[in-house]
């Protein structure tokens, strides 16, 4: 294990989490890791491995079966895991973001009913804001829930749920009118359903379909999906919280940590990225002399090990401002802007210094190529995260004038 990206701090718990988790990706992930990818295969074995050490059941409270760690801890594990691959960590986050709202905003009976078996890896988690005309504008969702006796009659169309095929559980966020007078702002006329299937694709219960995966440049094993539900009806007990008009600011909760998340992926891919180049520049060689002695290479390595540096610190600390309790959506969004851009940086960088061989599939940066993109866009664009870091600093600096 190199010098960089260390953490101070921790405790001798959450050292042996880390190490136990870096070992598993030593061994079970980072070997099958490209093959795995090139094939689009979903990595069974390797999510069965992460059920027996805890991993889906982390930051689940104890009284539930989890191992309740902070957001810190999850966050850490995270950027292990992206090192390996990053397709794994986005199994466990969306999961991980549902358990999150459940925790925060479920009932006592929603809570005791899913999070003991979402702690085990039996129930999997996955969420879904997003539809196919919408793009960043969650306030404009289309997707219905109209209230029909003790049920409610779900319709509409949603899109990019990581999970969507593997997943048993999916948050869904649709908009309810009922109680909320013409003229209401649209983001307090949406709710949060909480949405039981059987896995697979094709109509998965009546109501609700998953078309398929959607094929993507990187990103892959994993199942990205369509959502479908045509008068799907879901009982009323299974609105999150008990409570609609809620499901904007549940969602949002759940993204805050989620962006933590994205930000720990960045630092792992970034890491990566940066023990391959390294190794590389090493090994080979040119002009009689490895690249690695040529000044021009050793700025690039510089450069790149200041960039993991700088974003895995900031990651850190935005995930220590979650768990202190306070508000960390600015933290939040700097460390997930700040660890994609940075990301997608030192992958480039990496696949410079492997000149021409970056570009075959035979070696592994290419792989991390086509993956660092995803981070850009995924939980908010960096545009959003400028947004929102702008906007909450013109709140803690208004003009006094």
């Amino acid at each position: 294990m190199g010098r960089l990206a260390q953490t101070d701090g921790l405790t001798d718990i959450q050292r042996e989490i880390l190490a136990t988790v870096r070992d598993f990706v030593d061994k079970e992930i980072l070997p099958v890791a490209t093959d795995l990818e090139h094939k689009d295969e979903y990595p069974t074995e390797i999510v069965e491995g992460l059920k027996e050490l805890g991993v889906f059941g982390l930051m689940i409270p104890e009284e539930y079966g989890g191992l309740g760690e902070s957001l810190l801890t999850y966050a850490l594990c995270v950027e292990e895991i992206a090192r390996g691959w990053m397709s794994v960590s986005g199994i466990i986050n969306t999961h991980f973001i549902v358990a999150y709202m459940l925790k925060q905003h479920g009932t006592q009976e929603q809570k005791d009913h899913f999070l003991p078996r979402m702690a085990t890896g039996e129930v999997r988690g996955a969420f879904s804001m997003s539809e196919p005309g919408l793009g960043s504008d969650v306030s404009a969702i289309t997707s219905k829930g109209v209230r029909d006796g003790e049920e409610y009659v779900l319709d509409g169309q949603k899109m990019w749920l990581t999970n969507g095929g593997s997943s048993t559980l999916v948050a869904v966020l649709c908009r309810t009118d009922e109680g909320h007078p013409e003229g209401t702002a649209p983001h307090k006329s949406m709710t949060t359903f909480l949405v039981e299937k059987e896995p697979g694709f094709g109509e998965v219960r009546k109501g609700l379909t998953i078309p398929g995966k959607i094929d993507k440049m990187g990103y892959k094993g994993v199942d990205t999906t369509e959502l479908v539900m045509d008068g799907l009806r879901i009982p009323a007990d299974r609105v999150l919280g008990g409570e609609t008009g809620r499901g904007f600011y549940q969602m949002m909760d759940g993204v805050e940590v989620g962006r933590v998340n994205v930000a720990a992926r960045g630092c792992g891919v970034a890491q990566r990225a940066f023990e391959l180049g390294i190794d590389y520049a090493q090994q080979r060689q040119t002009f009689g002399k490895p690249i690695a002695k040529h000044q021009a290479i050793q700025f690039k390595l510089a450069e790149m090990a200041t960039k993991v540096e700088a974003a895995h610190a900031l990651m850190v600390g935005a995930a220590r401002k979650k768990d202190s309790g306070q508000r960390n959506d600015l933290e939040a969004g700097m460390a997930k802007y700040l660890a994609s851009e940075y990301c997608k940086e030192v992958v480039e960088d990496a696949f410079r210094i492997h000149g021409g061989y970056g570009f075959s599939k035979e070696y592994e940066i290419e792989r991390l190529y086509r993956e660092a993109p995803m981070l850009l866009i995924g939980e908010g664009t960096a545009e959003i995260q400028k947004m929102i870091v702008g906007r909450r600093l013109l709140e803690e600096y208004r003009f006094q004038g």
